[in-house]
C-alpha cells in the first residue's frame, strides 16, 4: 500500500472524495489515501503543502496560485470544480449595515492571510471601486471564529461560501447582503512536486478514480438528501447548489491561469508572475 495524504475543506464539494474512500476505491488500487478535513481553508492548506503535512490539497485556485508564485513547491494538476465559488458577503444579523456600499472602509473577518476569504475581499473591493489599500482584516481561523468576531463587533463582514453559510443565515446569526462569485473555476487539485516526481502513476490513478465519481456524482440516487443531512442544509438549497456546481476532469488552461495571475497582480497580491510550466503540471 502506498500512503498518500490529502487535505480539503469539510464542505459539500468534497463529498465525492469521501464516497471513493468509503467505497474502498483507492484501497483496491493499493493506495491508502488519508483524508484530513481543514475547516481553516486554503491558507492553512498552503502551509501544510509547504511543510509536507499533506501531499495533495483540494484548494482554492487563487490561493494556491498566489502561494506557488511565492515559493510553494507544489503544482496544480487539475481543475476540481469548474464553476465559480459563490462567496456570500455576510454581516451579523443585528448589524447596522444594510447594503454592500455600507461596508466600504470597514473590517473584514478572514480565516487567515492568503486564504480565499482574504483574497476575495480584494476582488470584492475592486469590483466596487473601493481603495484596496484601506482594507482591514481580523484573522478568525474558522467560520465559528467569524461568528464570534461579527457578533462581538471585532469585525464587520465575512466572506464565505454562500451555501455552507446559509444555516447561519437561517438561524438569524448572520445576514447575507450580497454575493461575489469568483471570476474563475474555484477548486483545483495541487500536489507537492516531490510527490509528483516520486509517485506520478499513483497521482494519475487517484485522479482517474475521483474523476470517474465526479463525472457521475449528480446521478447518484438521492444524492441531494445525502448532502442535505450531512451538511445541515435545506433540500431546496442543496438542489440550487447542485444546479450551479460543475465538477471538472480537465487540467487548468493557460488562459485561465493568466486571468488569475493578472488579477492577483493588479490587486498587488503578487508582485511577480510565474510561467505556466512552473504552476501547472500534466500527470
Amino acid at each position: 500500500m502506498k500512503t498518500i495524504k490529502i487535505a480539503g475543506v469539510p464542505e459539500h464539494f468534497n463529498l465525492p472524495w469521501q464516497l471513493c474512500i468509503e467505497n474502498g476505491e483507492f484501497e483496491s488500487e493499493g493506495i491508502d489515501l488519508q483524508w484530513t478535513d481543514i475547516p481553516e481553508g486554503t491558507g492553512k492548506m498552503c502551509q501544510m503543502l509547504r511543510d509536507g503535512e499533506t501531499d495533495i490539497a483540494v484548494i482554492l485556485s487563487e490561493g494556491i496560485v498566489k502561494d506557488i508564485v511565492s515559493g510553494n513547491q507544489s503544482s496544480i494538476v487539475q481543475v476540481y470544480v469548474e464553476s465559480p465559488l459563490i462567496w456570500g458577503i455576510h454581516v451579523a444579523a443585528n448589524s447596522k449595515f444594510e447594503n454592500l456600499s455600507d461596508l466600504e472602509n470597514t473590517k473584514a473577518a478572514i480565516s487567515r492571510l492568503g486564504s480565499g476569504s482574504h483574497l476575495m475581499a480584494f476582488v470584492n473591493a475592486q469590483n466596487n471601486n473601493w481603495n484596496t489599500e484601506k482594507l482591514e482584516f481580523e484573522i478568525v481561523n474558522t467560520i465559528d471564529g467569524a461568528v464570534e468576531a461579527l457578533t462581538s463587533g471585532k469585525a464587520d463582514y465575512f466572506m464565505w461560501e454562500r451555501f455552507m453559510t446559509k444555516p447561519l443565515v437561517d438561524k438569524g446569526i448572520f445576514r447575507r447582503i450580497a454575493d461575489c462569485p469568483t471570476p474563475w473555476p474555484c477548486f483545483v487539485i495541487a500536489v507537492r512536486n516531490e510527490i509528483l516526481e516520486k509517485h506520478p502513476q499513483t497521482i494519475s490513478r487517484i485522479l482517474e478514480i475521483i474523476n470517474a465519481t465526479t463525472s457521475e456524482f449528480k446521478d447518484i440516487p438521492s444524492i441531494n438528501r445525502t448532502l442535505a443531512s450531512k451538511f445541515d442544509q435545506k433540500i431546496e438549497d442543496i438542489n440550487e447548489w447542485l444546479s450551479l456546481t460543475k465538477w471538472s476532469q480537465k487540467p487548468l488552461s493557460e488562459k485561465v491561469l493568466n486571468k488569475i495571475q493578472n488579477q492577483l497582480f493588479d490587486l498587488k497580491i503578487i508582485d511577480k508572475k510565474s510561467t505556466f510550466a512552473e504552476i501547472v503540471k500534466a500527470v
